[in-house]
């Protein structure tokens, strides 16, 4: 009678080990779905920054004079005024 409690408690402990292992396992696959879920959304932001970065550029080769100037002189007509086409005003003062 004395040897069924030591029984109960080795069947106790590697029940409770094999559940210890199980947990730690589980807990491990859940760390590295989520590391990987973590590297997938940093690779998506670092590719949003570069499509920003390359708008941004765009924007500047768009705006930029050396283009601006001959697209109005084609389109509307437009010319750099010339010094009798310029008019100065005063500063108004409140």
């Amino acid at each position: 009678m004395n040897s069924v409690p030591a029984v109960l408690r080795g069947i106790v402990a590697v029940i409770t080990l094999l559940g210890s292992l199980s947990l730690v396992t589980w807990r491990h696959s859940r760390t590295l779905e989520a590391l990987a879920l973590l590297d997938d959304i940093r690779r998506q932001a670092s590719l949003a920054e570069a499509e920003r970065v390359e708008l941004d550029r765009a924007i500047q080769v768009l705006e930029s004079r050396v283009r601006v100037v001959p697209a109005a002189r084609d389109r509307l007509g437009m010319h750099l005024a010339a010094t009798t086409e310029m008019v100065f005003l005063p500063e108004l003062t409140p």
